[in-house]
């Protein structure tokens, strides 16, 4: 255990449960529901308020065997192709024939889905999918309609919530299982300050960590929360290297910082172009299913095309769909390009890489369990072992949905394990806090230097350079005062550092990690997983694993699910 915590005030508020779920999302309230339901007392912290999250971004839809003539092997042949030959089998077999009925439980939740004229669920295509397998709603506002009917059902059962609420570190007692969480509520509520939830059981759905970049179609609060403090609790995260950079993100301008636009990649699953300035559709050839190839496939090719042609984008031209299958097929998508002075009715629109989805993050079991006892772990902060080196197109919100179940499931069945009152384990070692001015700077060393393109000299450079912000906060010539802008930028720090050191680490180019200098994939050398975690004096370690089988977290548990 590494000792570390974020320097901050001592708790001055506590809530007792027997699990805390950190995150509102899809994976977090799925859980929380699932919890309660089993009769344990359950607390939803969150930091934003429940539905401010990453799933209500989520435009294009979640992934199913749910259509005629579809199956789960047909579904995880096509999620093992996408994985690029790091998916864990056994994690997607799970995935795929626990989620159809996972689907159908969160309908009956309360989610309504797009329907065909004759009643049944309306399906679409997307990226690296060979059937027609994407359930949405509104059209493309599936990820609004989803967090909708989770957040309704939270509070119809009366599930306890802290809203506006920063987890800072995880609590443990002196055998170094997990005893809760301490939290930062930003002043509305019950509860002010910093506080603790103290619970035996501790659930991360924190989301993801996309604002490590310059652009990214992440929200402001997906700042890597959840994996700085399970690394700073002594959990390994893993494959952090392959984060992936969503093909087609509406483009702002050269100098366009924060959270942009997605342009879903149902648009090109309903017959929109990629094409060059010249009109040229230049997916033609590159890959069987041209624009719904992988997302990997089409980043890269959009990104070669821009430096082949010395662009800051290219175009997706879906002209030909006509204003009324914009208007009710895509109305999200529509409104947010006019907003900013485009209309995709008669002109195509600018689109180019952002960074969007962690495919790797804190390692866990097919039960969601971590390396650390009591901690678990869902949906993109999670590396589960689905989604290998590229995630497949709406994988993410089945994988949460089904992950959380799972996770729900073994809690209450194991119980909550109180074993008498034991002294929380000191925390010798405070974390010196960054200036939140300095987030920027993170931001613009990882999108130069371990974006979309990558080298071993651009990652050193960007590891050379992250290493100094640390020095300099720790000389105290940046260091600042505990609050949640340096909370976070520290958080960013952290990731940045682990993300960096695993990308050095990998010399090939596979799924969404591209080396330039490596530009083969190499089976041999590198069809393995890489896990980090820090050490006492905060140094990430990189380890890789023998083979391509995920290892257990624990020695004794083995990775397939219990009977």
């Amino acid at each position: 255990m590494t000792g570390i915590r974020l320097h901050a005030p001592a708790p001055g508020w506590a809530i007792d449960a027997d699990v805390v779920v950190v995150g509102s999302g899809v994976a977090g309230l799925t859980a929380a529901l699932r919890c309660t339901a089993a009769g344990l007392r359950t607390v939803v912290v969150t930091k934003a308020s429940l539905d401010e999250g990453s799933t209500r971004w989520a435009q294009g839809g979640i992934a199913a065997a749910l259509g005629d003539g579809d199956t789960p092997g047909q579904h995880l042949d096509d999620t093992l192709v996408a994985g690029a030959g790091l998916c864990d089998e056994p994690a997607v077999r799970l995935l795929v024939t626990e989620g159809p009925d996972a689907v159908r439980r969160l309908m009956a939740t309360g989610a309504d889905f797009d329907r065909t004229e004759d009643g049944e669920i309306a399906l679409t295509r997307e990226g690296g999918h060979h059937r027609r397998r994407i359930a949405h709603a509104g059209g493309d506002a599936t990820g609004a309609e989803i967090s909708r009917a989770l957040v309704e059902a939270i509070r119809e059962r009366g599930v306890r919530t802290v809203e506006n609420a920063l987890v800072l570190d995880l609590l443990k007692d002196d055998r170094g299982r997990t005893a809760g969480v301490t939290l930062h509520v930003m002043g509305e509520g019950q509860h002010d300050g910093v506080g603790a939830v103290h619970a035996p059981a501790v659930v991360l759905a924190t989301g993801g960590m996309g604002q490590v970049f310059s652009a990214t179609t992440n929200p402001s609060v997906s700042t890597g929360d959840g994996v700085a403090l399970a690394l700073r609790a002594g959990a390994e995260v893993s494959d952090l290297e392959f984060v992936q950079f969503h093909p087609t993100v509406l483009f702002l301008g050269a100098g366009a910082e924060g959270q942009q636009p997605l342009v879903s990649e149902a648009v090109r699953g309903e017959g929109a172009h990629l094409v060059d300035a010249d009109g040229v559709r230049f997916m033609l050839g590159q890959h069987e299913l041209a624009e719904l190839a992988p997302r990997d496939i089409v980043a890269k090719a959009i990104t070669r095309r821009m430096q082949e042609q010395g662009a800051a984008h290219m175009y997706l031209d879906a002209r030909h769909f006509g204003a009324e299958m914009w208007e009710h097929r895509f109305p999200t998508i529509l409104a947010a390009c006019r907003s900013h002075g485009i209309d995709p009715v008669t002109d195509p629109i600018p689109v180019a890489p952002a960074a969007h989805y962690a495919s790797g993050g804190v390692r866990t079991d097919l039960r969601g369990r971590t390396t650390v006892p009591g901690l678990y772990a869902c949906g993109e902060v999670a590396c589960t072992g689905v989604h290998g080196a590229n995630r497949l197109a709406s994988n993410s919100l089945l994988e949460g949905l089904v992950f959380a179940e799972r996770i729900a499931a073994d809690i209450a069945e194991h119980g909550p394990h109180r074993e008498g009152a034991r002294q929380e384990e000191a925390a010798p070692k405070v974390l010196t806090l960054l200036a939140p001015e300095v987030r920027r700077e993170i931001q613009r060393i990882m999108t130069r230097d371990a974006g979309v393109l990558r080298s071993a000299a651009s990652l050193t450079a960007a590891s050379d350079a992250l290493e100094a912000l640390r020095q300099d906060a720790e000389e105290e010539r940046k260091a600042a005062e505990p609050g949640v802008d340096s909370w976070e930028t520290t958080n960013l720090l952290c990731v940045a550092r682990v993300l960096a050191a695993a990308a050095l680490a990998r010399e090939e180019t596979r799924g969404c990690h591209w080396r330039e200098d490596r530009p083969d994939r190499d089976d041999e050398r590198w069809r393995r997983h890489l896990v980090v975690r820090l050490t006492p004096d905060r140094r990430p370690v990189v380890r890789t694993t023998e083979t391509a089988d995920f290892p257990p977290v624990t020695p004794e548990a083995p990775r397939e699910p219990q009977p």
